[in-house]
């Protein structure tokens, strides 16, 4: 039986590991590791020329692509957890599958993402070989009926069967793993925990970061006050290593 309460204190307790990752992957950082990742000519061409507001877009850019990633990672662990109380669900060891179930005499295998952005069509296609690999692993070993689910965590998209894999978004995916039709909303209530007071937390430490990170910037890439472009994209970008030779490519080093 699946209890709320069990799940507001799976919250509660995992919601602050959620924040403590993320001040993890901020002090992991340093000025020259986030220029290198970054496009200086986006930041260019929105003419930006302050110190702070380039450092600035870059460390937004860099932590909204990681917060995606840890908190999706805690909804599939969320995910796994209540599968497990309803359905005596489990973690896979399988190639591109999450979790497994049997439910109605069917043995599901289930790969989670967060949202319906997730992944280009290689990782869709890659997705897909998972499913087959895993399906035909399973029906070859155990002979057993067994079916395959995409399940991803937010978002309004009907559900479709695509021949392989049935999609299930949102509500529907909620519901599948735990019966009950308004899980979707009981676990919002307690992400709030303590949520004030961790980012509170974190903003603190990101300016810290920000005018650290501004400092070294201004000392390497500015000239009289002025962005230094040429050497910032030099330090991004420069790495010429090649020749042509009668129309052919040869890598050379230290040309």
């Amino acid at each position: 039986m699946l209890s709320i309460n069990l799940i507001k204190e799976w919250v509660n307790l995992n919601i602050t590991r959620f924040h403590e990752d993320k001040l993890k992957c901020l002090n992991k950082l340093n000025l020259n590791k986030i220029l290198k990742n970054k496009n200086p000519y986006l930041f260019k061409a929105k003419n930006i020329n302050l110190a702070n507001d380039l450092i600035m877009g870059i460390l937004d850019a860099y932590l909204s692509s990681s917060e995606e990633k840890i908190f999706g990672d805690f909804l599939e662990n969320l995910a796994i957890y209540i599968a497990k109380i309803t359905y005596n669900g489990r973690k896979s060891s399988a190639t591109g599958i999450d979790l497994e179930l049997n439910k109605n005499d069917i043995h599901y295998l289930i790969s989670i993402k967060s949202g319906t952005n997730w992944g280009n069509s290689s990782q869709h296609k890659k997705q897909e070989e998972d499913f087959k690999k895993a399906l035909r692993v399973l029906k070859q070993n155990h002979s057993i009926n067994a079916e395959a689910i995409l399940g991803i965590c937010y978002g309004k998209t009907r559900s479709s069967f695509t021949q392989v894999y049935w999609k299930l978004v949102g509500q529907n995916f909620w519901f599948f793993i735990s019966g009950n039709a308004d899980l979707y909303l009981d676990i919002i209530k307690p992400l709030g925990y303590k949520a004030k007071e961790h980012n509170e937390n974190f903003e603190d430490k990101e300016d810290q970061i920000i005018n650290k990170f501004t400092q070294e910037f201004t000392n390497q890439y500015c000239l009289n006050g002025i962005i230094n472009w040429e050497k910032l994209v030099k330090f991004n970008s420069g790495n010429i290593d090649i020749k042509e030779n009668k129309g052919s490519i040869k890598i050379y080093r230290n040309i």
